[in-house]
């Protein structure tokens, strides 16, 4: 009997894992194709992604109010509830980076008709490929319970900062050079952190990859991302800056 609830708990831990794995491929899927809507200037699939969110947050909190369920019904302990509370932490990093799509395009119908050079649609293009690239490592090892792969994510972060930096100094030229005016600049500089935050949600969901193998946690002193305080303050951005 008792090997039968053990079987049937390891079950239910699966299928939260499988679950919150297809949520995030989901995510992997959004951002080029929010990208794509902002280059095009898609106001059709622009209303169609944003219509779209309330399905993804539904399933979201489906997801953690099954993980709050077992915790309450099978009282893990060790490793299992640390993949439980790892796993609720992961679904709100998922959701809030599907959130940061939804805020792509909403950017995309606020600078509607208005042309971009090759520049800043080049630019564009990179962050939105590094931050999907990102998302698709990040489930993936979550998925496989690959430390080694999801250690790796910092170093990827690195050079969707680097783009980020890029990104900016683009928009500040073709203002200067009279390309843009400033409303576009600044929705432009805008989108430019949506995708640095995707990246950073993402090294999040990898060191929380990481913690459920091997219990590994992030050095506060010195990082940017990871648990508990850089999250409070990635939220705070990112309703500030869906209001604008």
């Amino acid at each position: 009997m008792t090997q039968d609830l053990r079987t049937v708990f390891h079950e239910q831990l699966s299928e939260i894992r499988t679950g919150i794995a297809r949520l995030s491929a989901g995510v992997t899927e959004l951002v080029p194709r929010a990208t794509e809507i902002l280059l095009d200037g898609d106001l059709e699939g622009a209303e169609y992604m944003i219509l779209g969110d309330d399905e993804y947050d539904a399933k979201s909190l489906e997801m953690e109010e099954r993980c709050f369920s077992i915790i309450a019904l099978q009282a893990p302990v060790a490793s299992d509830l640390r993949e439980l509370v790892s796993a609720i932490k992961i679904i709100a990093d998922v959701e809030r980076s599907a959130d940061l799509c939804v805020n792509i395009c909403k950017a995309a119908r606020r600078i509607y008709s208005h042309d971009l050079d090759a520049s800043l649609r080049g630019i564009i293009q990179k962050c939105g490929s590094q931050a999907a690239l990102l998302f698709k490592e990040c489930t993936e090892s979550y998925l496989a319970s690959d430390g080694a792969r999801a250690a790796a994510l910092h170093d990827m972060d690195a050079y969707l900062d680097d783009l980020h930096k890029q990104f900016i100094q683009l928009i500040f030229e073709s203002h200067a050079a009279g390309h843009i005016d400033l409303q576009v600049a600044v929705q432009l500089a805008v989108v430019a952190r949506f995708y640095e935050r995707i990246g950073d949600h993402a090294v999040n969901i990898a060191e929380r990859t990481r913690y459920i193998v091997d219990g590994w946690l992030p050095d506060h002193s010195h990082s940017e991302s990871g648990f508990g305080v850089a999250d409070a303050d990635a939220l705070t951005d990112e309703v500030e800056l869906d209001e604008t």
